[in-house]
């Protein structure tokens, strides 16, 4: 047996045991709206015990953000006056819906938790969204209050008469706030900071959160998180910490350190995003520090976790690349991070590498594949098995099962071969808001059709594409993740996305738009040896035909996926001037 497949048994036998009936994580089968799952028996099955249970953390500091830091027990009574002036002076009931549309300030941690105590339902919107776009979302949501930054509410408060006069609160803004419009800092003012969280009935399959997706494609589609769900994740985040520490404790994990250092976390994910929702559950559920910053600021960063020793950042591979690059100079100024988090669009298998090699496999490596569907991770990497498989996103998640399916027929395909990846499990949403065709064309009997294109072999599931992104050249598939892995692997490239661009007789034709790291010049002879790259390997139908540069960063959303529509029309008229 080899190294590699050793460490994977020793982590599926770790999982299994901690799985098994009576263990710390016992998995048990239950039917949920009607599909039979399997779930986990203990831990917090809602969000408002996950915050009922960080009482326990009291002056534990729980959120930086710059030189403004909050304790648990601040947070917990900011969440409880919050919580009483939703239900009371809002006179917001079950279920009713609160949209949330700010950067990264640490406002979001106690909006989102006086919500979800009272089983009410909370929208995280794109802070990026022009007002039309924002304005759908709110009358789509139904939203009974909406929280903004000053940048938000800018484009909000003009449009409160369409929304039919929606009561606004400005986070962080300067002056006179626009008329009806009420300060964050007022509300404050008008809590009771010794009241106790008001009593609520929350259910573990009760709604939460509503997170529309990217919305690459098409107007977004709101996906109905649950409280199962978002506890299902981080139920599922911390049974692979305590695997990773049994593993590295040899076998057994290792006991309780009331004097062990605070985990900490810095979370560059937007929190609108699912990956920073998944941040904002966490570190509540474990007691660790969350650090977030306005926008991201690579040097920034760096302090933040030499200052406050974080124990892990998480973010879009293009934003970790630039982390790897700047801690690899002086690892000491990192010497307390941990571990190194991905997600959000396909990490390049050679970042892996520069992970483990650049901090002396010190530091491990992580990634999560999911949707806003699957609630963040339904699979996932860590470690020593991403590695040894950095091509792969990873094995399933205790309780999700995953199919590969003929998009043409709906037929399970062969081990090994590529199909649309669906899933099933408690952490997959159950439809999307008030859009019954789109759930129906989502959801099979609880299934997840994800639009990815992937195989899995021996357990190991490995995404391809998106199915609507494959470059069909000559009736040959050229899956745009695979060549673009390859072009990261080549120094010059700081950047890159293979998109196709029609032709007269192929069908189509991949090209590649790149953006070169600093000191990179482009021209036809970068472009030719980028080329030849390719060609060394991969099959030459793979290789792009063209190669076109780009002096700015590619456009990418919020949640790191290349915006590939924004690029095929200005690269086909690229293209076409060159015939």
């Amino acid at each position: 047996m080899t190294g590699s497949n050793t460490a994977v048994s020793v982590r599926a036998a770790l999982t299994a045991r901690f799985t098994a009936p009576g263990a710390e994580f016992e998995v048990v089968e239950q039917t949920v709206r009607g599909i039979p799952m399997r779930v986990f028996s203990g831990g917090p099955q809602t969000l408002r015990e996950v915050l009922l249970g960080s009482a326990a953390f009291g002056d534990r500091t729980f959120l930086v953000y710059g030189t403004e830091r909050w304790t648990f027990a601040e947070h917990l009574r900011q969440v409880a006056g919050i919580a009483r002036l939703l239900t009371g002076e809002y006179g917001l009931r079950t279920g009713d819906r609160v949209a949330v549309t700010m950067r990264n300030h640490p406002e979001w941690a106690p909006i989102f938790y006086a919500a979800q105590a009272v089983g009410l339902v909370v929208v995280p919107l794109n802070a990026w969204w022009s007002a039309a776009e924002l304005r759908y979302a709110l009358a789509d949501s139904g939203a009974k209050v909406a929280i903004a930054d000053a940048e938000r509410t800018a484009l909000i408060a003009p449009q409160r008469d369409e929304l039919g006069g929606i009561p606004l609160i400005e986070v962080r803004g300067e002056g006179t706030p626009a008329p009806g419009v009420r300060r964050w800092a007022d509300l404050l003012a008008s809590l009771d900071l010794d009241a106790s969280l008001p009593d609520a009935d929350v259910r573990p399959d009760d709604d939460a959160t509503i997170l529309y997706t990217s919305g690459t494609t098409g107007r977004p589609k709101g996906a109905i998180g649950t409280h199962r769900n978002h506890c299902t994740n981080i139920r599922n985040t911390l049974l692979a910490a305590y695997v990773g520490a049994a593993i590295a404790n040899g076998g057994e994990p290792p006991a309780p350190d009331p004097a062990a250092p605070q985990p900490g976390a810095l979370c560059t994910f937007p929190l609108f995003h699912i990956a920073g929702i998944t941040s904002l559950c966490y570190t509540v559920l474990t007691g660790a520090k969350l650090a977030t910053q306005h926008r991201w600021d690579r040097v920034e960063a760096l302090e933040l976790v030499r200052r406050e020793a974080l124990t892990g950042v998480s973010g879009v591979p293009t934003v970790m690349r630039q982390l790897v690059e700047d801690a690899a100079a002086d690892p000491s100024r990192v010497a307390s991070l941990a571990g190194i988090s991905m997600g959000g669009t396909p990490v390049p298998p050679d970042l892996i590498g520069r992970i483990d090699s650049g901090f002396a496999s010190l530091v491990a490596p992580a990634n999560g594949y999911g949707l806003t569907e699957t609630t963040s991770a339904v699979v996932a990497n860590s470690g020593a098995d991403y590695v040894s498989h950095p091509d792969s996103v990873g094995r399933c998640m205790p309780g999700a099962d995953v199919r590969v399916v003929d998009p043409a027929t709906g037929d399970d395909v062969p081990d090994g071969e590529v199909g649309e990846l669906w899933f099933r499990g408690p952490n997959i949403v159950r439809g999307y808001w008030n859009n019954p065709e789109a759930t129906a064309a989502a959801f099979t009997d609880g299934w997840f059709h994800t639009g990815d294109l992937g195989r899995v072999h021996e357990g190991w599931v490995y995404v391809v594409d998106r199915m609507k992104d494959v470059v069909i050249r000559g009736g040959e598939n050229i899956y745009c993740a695979e060549v673009e892995a390859a072009l990261f692997e080549h120094p010059a490239v700081g950047d890159v996305a293979i998109v196709g661009v029609p032709h007269e007789s192929l069908g189509e034709e991949a090209v590649a738009v790149v953006h070169l790291r600093p000191g990179a010049a482009p021209g036809p002879d970068v472009a030719d040896r980028l080329r030849r790259h390719v060609g060394e390997r991969l099959a030459s139908f793979k290789v792009p035909t063209h190669v076109v540069f780009r002096d700015e960063p590619l456009p990418r959303t919020p949640s790191g996926k290349v915006l590939k529509r924004d690029l095929r029309a200005p690269v086909a008229a690229e293209v076409r001037g060159r015939a």
